[in-house]
């Protein structure tokens, strides 16, 4: 990573006023030279107020040398020139920078808002029409070529979201999507904290991501106060992200088994993701975690007789749910389905910087917990998973092989836990004026907190970078090309986040 660049490691914290202050066009050489030159990646791009300009701060994630730089510039005038068209990774993120604080990226292909909401830069004006989903749509014209719009509403109980196809008959051209429809405004609630309210805006951040985004939080929140968690809550908090993404990816192979009418595995991964479930409320009482993951460690203890009985839990599940996605493989009908259907291609991956399952999927090797690992992490080597050829079934086959490697994982951890307190007592206030940059691999992929405290020690600028903000746009690339009946199946092997995205 090159030496214009303030190194540090996940949820390590550094001064901002070490974080290299350069002019627009060092910025802008410093991070397209570590992304194009140097195959880094983008984890956060996101701006501020900082002494009455608008400030742009950089994360760029290292992945072989688990490093992560930093680099800041101001700006003399609303504007500056895109990045995006030589590097595709910040297009949302130079998207949200307008949105949220009126500055414009010149030259930005398809600048236009991302949430639909009003300007976190006091006094300014809101970009575009606050309404989700009026905007322009891009469009394909031609004889014969149509357009399909689906959402936000959906038949069933899930989140809004808005689909825009331009098809000829059933050959997708194009797919956009439009979101917004679930923000909240989290991050504008989260400066001036931390406070009692805090940590559940992080647990509800992405529902189904209690435990990745809360370790996050808590991550930065220890960096930032020097607290250290003892050795036992490191183990129950890696057991507790591993339930997550067990839950989940039995879960999304269970519905995409229901997305190509083959219910033996439907059924079998709907009742077993419940049994994952349920050992997490074994852990706090939720079978979301909430409530568990706290600064300085953990808030329940596992006492040593209920251990013994949770990993034949744990095994017996994992029995189930291998024997039961098993049958997939061995299926024509759902092989026919599954290969060659919705496939991101390698380059396009990386170019629009995915992660994650989907991002594995396409043969890129990353994993925070084996790049950056933090935690119990350091201890325990996890291999990173891989497929190759982009498509449904390698999204499906990286969930299985994974949920096998987090199940070991579990039982290790259960049976050999430190005999130690599960949590520091009184994690001292925040250090001020500072940056720290928190890493977790949820089960969707990395998330990414970046914490900046102010001179009272309270946050002054809090940025939540959850996975589906980097895949969405790979949703609609696994559909160019394809055929409109794929897109349910295509988006579930993806299964993002709405509310992740929106907040």
């Amino acid at each position: 990573m090159n030496d214009r660049l303030l190194i540090r490691r996940n949820a390590e914290p550094a001064p901002i006023a070490d974080v290299p202050l350069l002019a627009v066009q060092a910025f802008r050489n410093a991070v397209l030279d570590a992304v194009l030159r140097e195959e880094c990646r983008v984890a956060s791009f996101f701006a501020r107020e900082a002494e009455g300009r608008i400030e742009l701060i950089a994360v760029l994630a290292d992945d072989l040398t688990g490093e992560l730089g930093f680099v800041r510039m101001r700006l003399d005038e609303d504007r500056f020139d895109s990045l995006t068209p030589e590097c595709p990774q910040l297009h949302a993120f130079e998207r949200e920078i307008a949105e949220q604080f009126g500055v414009k990226p010149i030259g930005h292909p398809w600048l236009k808002p991302l949430r639909f909401h009003a300007s976190l830069r006091s006094g300014h004006e809101v970009f575009g029409d606050p309404t989700p989903g009026v905007t322009d749509f891009f469009r394909v014209e031609g004889d014969e070529v149509h357009e399909v719009a689906v959402g936000p509403v959906h038949a069933g109980v899930i989140e809004p979201g808005h689909f825009r196809f331009q098809c000829h008959g059933e050959h997708v051209f194009h797919l956009e999507i439009a979101l917004g429809y679930q923000y909240r405004g989290i991050e504008r609630a989260l400066i001036g904290g931390p406070s009692k309210k805090t940590i559940h805006y992080m647990e509800t951040a992405a529902g189904d991501s209690t435990i990745a985004h809360a370790l996050a939080y808590c991550q930065a929140m220890e960096a930032l106060s020097g607290a250290k968690p003892p050795a036992r809550a490191q183990a129950l908090r890696g057991i507790a992200l591993e339930l997550e993404r067990l839950a989940n990816h039995t879960g999304d192979l269970g519905a995409l088994s229901g997305d190509v009418a083959y219910l033996p595995t439907a059924s079998y991964c709907g009742r077993i993701r419940g049994d994952y479930l349920n050992l997490t409320a074994e852990l706090c009482g939720s079978r979301f975690g909430r409530g568990f993951v706290r600064p300085g460690g953990v808030q329940f203890d596992l006492p040593s007789d209920r251990i013994d009985a949770l990993v034949g839990r744990v095994d017996t599940a994992t029995r189930d749910v291998v024997d039961a996605v098993a049958l997939l493989w061995t299926t024509p009908t759902v092989m026919e389905r599954f290969e060659n259907t919705g496939v991101v291609e390698a380059d396009d991956a990386e170019a629009i910087g995915m992660v994650g399952v989907a991002a594995r999927a396409c043969g890129h090797g990353i994993d925070v917990r084996h790049d950056f690992p933090s935690g119990i992490y350091r201890f325990v080597h996890i291999p990173v998973i891989t497929a190759h050829y982009g498509d449904v079934n390698s999204r499906a086959f990286v969930r299985w092989l994974e949920l096998q490697r987090s199940a070991r994982f579990v039982a290790q951890q259960l049976r050999t836990l430190p005999a130690t307190p599960v949590r520091t007592e009184g994690v001292a206030s925040l250090r001020s004026g500072m940056i720290v940059a928190s890493l977790t691999e949820g089960w969707r992929g990395e998330v990414c907190h970046v914490a900046i405290t102010g001179e009272d020690g309270r946050f002054a600028r809090y940025k939540i970078t959850d996975p589906s903000f980097h895949n969405w746009f790979g949703v609609a690339l696994a559909l160019r090309g394809g055929q409109i009946s794929d897109f349910p199946l295509c988006n579930k092997s993806f299964n993002l986040s709405y509310c992740g995205h929106d907040l």
